[in-house]
C-alpha cells in the first residue's frame, strides 16, 4: 500500500512540474510579447476596421477594457506560440505509460490535431471573418452608426477560432473512433447523412445568423469528415491485412 502512495505522489509532483513548465513558458512568451499587445489588437481586429464603413471605428464601455482586451490577445497569441512545447509536457508525462504502437499513433495524432486546430483559426480570420464582416456592413441600415464594444468582438472572435479550431479536428476523431474499433469506416460512410444534417446544424449554433456563414462552417466539415473516413480506410487497411497474413501462417 505504501509502495502505491508513493508512486501516486511521485506522480502528482512531476504532473505539478509539468504544469509549472507549461505555464511558465506560456507567461515567458506573454512577457515578451507585452509590448506589443495593442499592435497584437489592431491585428485582430484588422478584418473588422476594414469592413466598416469610412471613418468606423471600434468603442471600449469598459474603463479598464482598452487594458486588459489588449493583454487577454497577447495572452491568447502566447499560448499559441508556446503550445509546441505545452504539448510536449503533456507528451512527456504520459509517454511511460504507453505501449509502442501507442506512442507511434499518439504522437503524428497530436502534432496533427494542433496544425488543423490552428489551420481553423487561420480559415476564420482570413475567409470567414471578412465575409462575414462585409455582410454585416451591407445590411445595415442608413442612419446607424455599425460600432462594437472591443471587448465583445474578442469574445466573438475566440468562439469562432474555437468553432472552427474543432471543426478541423475532425479527421483526427474520425481516424482515433476507428483505430479505436468504436465505429468502422462502413458505419462512418452509412451515417454520412446525418452527419451533413448535423454539419449545418452546428453551422447554425456557432456563426452569424445567415446562411453564408452557415456554409462556410457546415462545407468543410462535411469535406473533412470526408477526408478523416479516407484516411481511416489507408490506414485500417494494412492492419487488416497483416493480421490476416498472421492467422494464415499460423493455420498453415
Amino acid at each position: 500500500m505504501s509502495e502505491n502512495q508513493e508512486s501516486l505522489i511521485s506522480h502528482l509532483i512531476e504532473l505539478r512540474d509539468r504544469l509549472l513548465r507549461a505555464i511558465l513558458a506560456v507567461l515567458l512568451v506573454f512577457l515578451c510579447l507585452f509590448p506589443w499587445a495593442k499592435d497584437l489588437y489592431s491585428l485582430l481586429a484588422r478584418p473588422l476596421l476594414l469592413a466598416l464603413p469610412q471613418g468606423g471605428q471600434m468603442i471600449a464601455t469598459d474603463v479598464v477594457g482598452v487594458f486588459l482586451v489588449p493583454m487577454k490577445v497577447a495572452l491568447l497569441v502566447a499560448f499559441v506560440i508556446a503550445l509546441p512545447y505545452v504539448l510536449y509536457q503533456a507528451w512527456a508525462f504520459v509517454a511511460p505509460g504507453l505501449y509502442v504502437h501507442e506512442k507511434r499513433l499518439v504522437l503524428p495524432l497530436v502534432t496533427a490535431s494542433s496544425v488543423l486546430f490552428l489551420v481553423g483559426m487561420a480559415f476564420a480570420y482570413f475567409v470567414v471573418f471578412p465575409v462575414i464582416f462585409k455582410f454585416m456592413a451591407s445590411i445595415a441600415p442608413e442612419g446607424v452608426a455599425w460600432m462594437t464594444d472591443i471587448e465583445k468582438y474578442l469574445s466573438f472572435a475566440l468562439t469562432t477560432f474555437v468553432a472552427f479550431g474543432v471543426t478541423f479536428e475532425v479527421p483526427v476523431v474520425v481516424i482515433v473512433l476507428v483505430r479505436m474499433g468504436v465505429v468502422s469506416v462502413a458505419k462512418l460512410r452509412e451515417i454520412r447523412p446525418y452527419v451533413i444534417v448535423g454539419a449545418f446544424v452546428v453551422g447554425a449554433i456557432f456563426t452569424p445568423p445567415d446562411v453564408l456563414s452557415q456554409l462556410m462552417l457546415a462545407v468543410p466539415l462535411c469535406i473533412l469528415y470526408e477526408l478523416g473516413i479516407i484516411v481511416a480506410a489507408l490506414l485500417i487497411k494494412p492492419v487488416v491485412l497483416k493480421s490476416e497474413g498472421e492467422s494464415n501462417s499460423v493455420g498453415s
